[in-house]
């Protein structure tokens, strides 16, 4: 009897778990279609395949549901970055990976861009909401200022940059070529394809690595 309700608890947990995974992937995607505004949580209940009582059991209302699907795009490229293994790799090509990785994760899920741009629209008044984001980012930051100190240490950068300087920059030079692909290729003729972009992300990493390398004017 108690084997049977260990696995039964957890097949319980595991069902939980698929359940709300499957809600955050779907309001990811209509909030990002739509926008904050346009959302409806029945539209999230269809797509998730779950029933809306449910959805509101684990989320409760709307402005709950948009701040977890808020945290959950913050988690996800968080984990991405964590399977680079940046401790692993030179500083130059630590540097390399994390902006590589930030171009494919901008052009593979554009609801993660879309969804800053709806958040930015509603001046922060979620993100600002989510008790965890500090620790949330944290993450990268730490692995970052370990790969700019070996790469001070070992006389390869020249620049003592702070890691939210170098990821600014990394965020920067990756999130305008795929937030504004469509107008970029029509007015300038811009590769906007996989290949374009990938381009772009290698000479995303030559400014960067380049500006590491250089002394500070001060």
């Amino acid at each position: 009897m108690a084997r049977r309700t260990a696995v039964k608890t957890r097949r319980t947990t595991r069902d939980a778990e698929a359940s709300r995974a499957a809600i955050l992937q779907a309001a990811l995607d209509e909030f990002s279609s739509v926008g904050y505004d346009g959302a409806r949580v029945d539209r999230i209940a269809e797509q998730a395949g779950l029933s809306k009582p449910l959805l509101y059991d684990y989320f409760g209302d709307k402005d709950e549901l948009y701040k977890a699907a808020l945290r959950e795009a913050y988690v996800q490229i968080r984990a991405g970055e964590e399977k680079l293994a940046l401790e692993a790799l030179s500083p130059e090509d630590a540097v390399a990976a994390l902006v590589m990785f930030t171009m494919t994760h901008f052009r593979t899920r554009p609801w993660f861009i879309t969804m800053l741009n709806t958040e930015n629209l509603r001046h922060g008044s979620s993100v600002g909401k989510i008790g965890d984001r500090r620790e949330i980012q944290s993450k990268l930051l730490i692995k970052l200022e370990e790969v700019l100190k070996r790469g001070w240490k070992d006389g390869v950068f020249l620049r003592k940059a702070e890691p939210v300087e170098v990821y600014l920059l990394i965020a920067s030079l990756c999130y305008f070529p795929v937030s504004n692909r469509f107008t970029l290729a029509e007015v300038f003729g811009f590769d906007a394809s996989e290949e374009g972009l990938n381009a772009h992300a290698r000479r995303a990493t030559e400014a960067v690595v380049g500006w590491l390398k250089q002394k500070d004017a001060c």
